[in-house]
């Protein structure tokens, strides 16, 4: 089981937290790439629109008769042919959400705190504890913590840090989030990403309730061989055996 050092806003070290192998082992390149699609097609805002025959102002009237001027048939001015008609088959306003699964989602989040741990950019402290609501003080607590480019900060839900957030919101290249509402494309987007002890405390066992039945069973089976197997005694016991 892997560990992760938990330091306070001044950069110390104040201990440690032990990382669950089954949420910080593999990623999965193909599912981040599929959550990161499905949330940005989310936030597509979908108000493109053309104007069709019926919403073009003009006259329905026909212009001509239909034969006799030697000129090509014309039925109305909204007509699509014609300078400042309709639109043949343009886009409408429409939503590009679409279903993605819950399961293939989580999967994706394990997946990208998983990416963060093996680069090096995920860093957790053990409070965000401001006393005074000041920009320039959170700023000197990023510098402590050797926050260099753009950064993601999760703090535990239902935290009413208002401190914090009055803090950070000035900050360019910062965004805050609650832990709940973490998701891949968050955690790829930024280059540093900055948990609270309790935030990630709880997104852990969180991921952990929502693994697999086939993992978990795997996982269980595994610990109790590993409980009931003999230990293997070493050269020194032996020989002590043997004499």
């Amino acid at each position: 089981m892997a560990t992760i050092d938990i330091y306070d806003l001044s950069g110390k070290k104040v201990g440690t937290f032990d990382l669950a192998d089954e949420i910080f082992g593999a990623v999965n390149e193909d599912l981040l790439w599929e959550a990161v699609k499905h949330y940005r097609a989310g936030q597509h805002r979908g108000t493109h629109a053309t104007k069709a025959r019926w919403q073009v102002s003009g006259s329905g009237k026909k212009l001509w008769k239909q034969k006799g001027t030697g000129r090509a048939r014309i039925g109305s001015i909204r007509s699509p042919l014609w300078r400042h008609g309709a639109t043949v088959h343009g886009p409408t306003p429409r939503s590009y959400d679409y279903a993605f699964p819950r399961k293939k989602l989580l999967g994706a989040l394990r997946s990208a705190l998983a990416a963060k741990f093996a680069d090096g950019k995920l860093t957790v402290v053990n409070a965000f504890e401001l006393k005074d609501a000041k920009t320039k003080a959170f700023r000197t607590a990023l510098d402590a913590l050797k926050v260099e480019k753009t950064v993601l900060i999760v703090e535990a839900p239902n935290a009413a840090n208002r401190n914090l957030e009055l803090s950070s919101r000035n900050i360019d290249g910062l965004e805050l989030i609650a832990g709940n509402e973490v998701h891949p494309y968050h955690l790829l987007k930024y280059d540093r990403v900055i948990f609270s002890h309790p935030a990630i405390e709880k997104l852990q066992l969180t991921l952990k309730d929502s693994l697999p039945k086939r993992q978990r069973k795997a996982k269980e089976e595994g610990a109790k061989k590993a409980s009931a197997a003999p230990r293997k005694r070493t050269r020194h016991e032996k020989a002590a055996e043997v004499a």
